[in-house]
């Protein structure tokens, strides 16, 4: 594949939190693929998970991931389905004993979520909350009451409702786990895999099409699992049957790893991560350069993933939305427990992307303001 930038002729910019947006070079790839995939005379949704091409898109995802994220032998890497909805109830049962007790911080919705699907299993203590005031910040490590004798402490590196994001790696006390959802920010900057216990991401935000879930596992806490369980529901079942306990989604794993080779075509996650921030960096720079615009996280906790804010009004933001639509920058609309804008730019989105929208709030704000 050669990387190519995305281009406003045909496509517009998409700031959609999810699914997101996707590599053209990958995109022209499955379209090729899907016809005739290494001259097989056969498309990848058509191909056999057991046969010797799929064998290989399992080996190369698997090499691939491993070499972006320097993920070492002792931990799995597993393609779950589900999403990352699925691992709120999965990690409970793989990892808290009955009568366990796990450690959460909730920072937004699906930090929430997972919290509370945990007590189906055992205690789920809130490590820390930001419900006070809508989320908008995360914690730091000093405001964590974290419990020395829990199944492990389980956070969200990055809240896709309220755009914020932590800028640091908890640490635990003694040899708790550590667990992370990394949905809307896995691979978006360099990673040490060896200070978490168990990372996941729903593929739809940052790696590839829905469908499926990373999980990148510590191979000791395969061994862990507290109860009997049913395959499709074990960790150590997926990791000892290569993602394969049953058919797996093919499609969907493919795309990710024609993601994670266009990762390393950039250069690996430093490069990456320099272009997050450089992106970032001129959407926030707009947004703090007038009254008008209203960032909704607190400055050190701010998301380099999704960015929300809004005019100051909610009809404002309306004709905003509209107005920006017709431009081609498009699926901004915040989520309702936030409201105005969420303009998400994953590693995929082009920096022409946010020019483009600096340049139009600009000029909606000359106006509007």
């Amino acid at each position: 594949m050669t990387p190519t930038t995305a281009t406003a002729t045909d496509r517009v910019y998409n700031f959609s939190a999810g699914p997101g947006v996707l590599p053209e070079s990958v995109l022209r790839q499955v379209q090729e693929d899907v016809w005739n995939i290494r001259g097989s005379g056969v498309g990848i949704m058509e191909h056999s998970h057991r046969g010797k091409l799929y064998d290989q898109i399992i080996a190369e995802a698997d090499e691939r991931c491993r070499k972006i994220g320097n993920i070492p032998d002792d931990y799995a890497i597993l393609f779950m389905t589900g999403g990352a909805t699925s691992q709120n109830h999965l990690i409970p049962m793989n990892l808290m004993p009955e009568g366990g007790t796990a450690d959460y911080a909730v920072t937004g919705k699906w930090a929430a979520d997972s919290q509370k699907t945990a007590k189906l299993f055992g205690t789920s203590r809130v490590a820390y909350t930001s419900e006070a005031t809508n989320h908008n910040h995360v914690p730091t490590q000093d405001q964590l009451d974290l419990d020395a004798n829990a199944a492990y402490f389980h956070y969200t590196s990055n809240n896709t409702i309220v755009g914020t994001q932590y800028h640091y790696v908890p640490k635990t006390p003694g040899d708790v786990p550590l667990v992370c959802d990394a949905s809307s920010d896995i691979f978006s900057e360099p990673i040490d895999i060896t200070k978490f216990g168990l990372l996941y991401a729903g593929a739809q935000k940052n790696i590839g099409p829905a469908g499926t879930t990373l999980v990148i596992v510590r191979k000791d806490l395969l061994e862990r699992q507290p109860r009997t369980l049913p395959g499709m529901l074990s960790y150590k079942v997926f990791a000892d049957k290569e993602s394969r306990p049953n058919t797996p989604p093919v499609f969907p794993i493919y795309v990710v790893s024609l993601v994670f080779q266009w990762i390393l075509e950039q250069g690996g996650l430093e490069p990456i991560a320099e272009r997050n921030k450089a992106k970032a960096k001129v959407l926030y720079d707009a947004l703090d350069a007038s009254d008008f615009w209203n960032a909704h996280a607190q400055p050190e906790s701010r998301s380099l993933m999704n960015i929300t804010f809004r005019t100051p009004s909610e009809e404002t933001d309306a004709l905003f939305l509209t107005a920006a639509g017709k431009e081609g920058l498009v699926t901004m609309k915040g989520h309702r427990s936030v409201g105005g804008m969420r303009a998400s730019i994953y590693n995929a989105f082009p920096a022409e992307g946010v020019n483009a929208l600096v340049s139009f709030m600009k000029e909606f704000e000359r106006t509007h303001g």
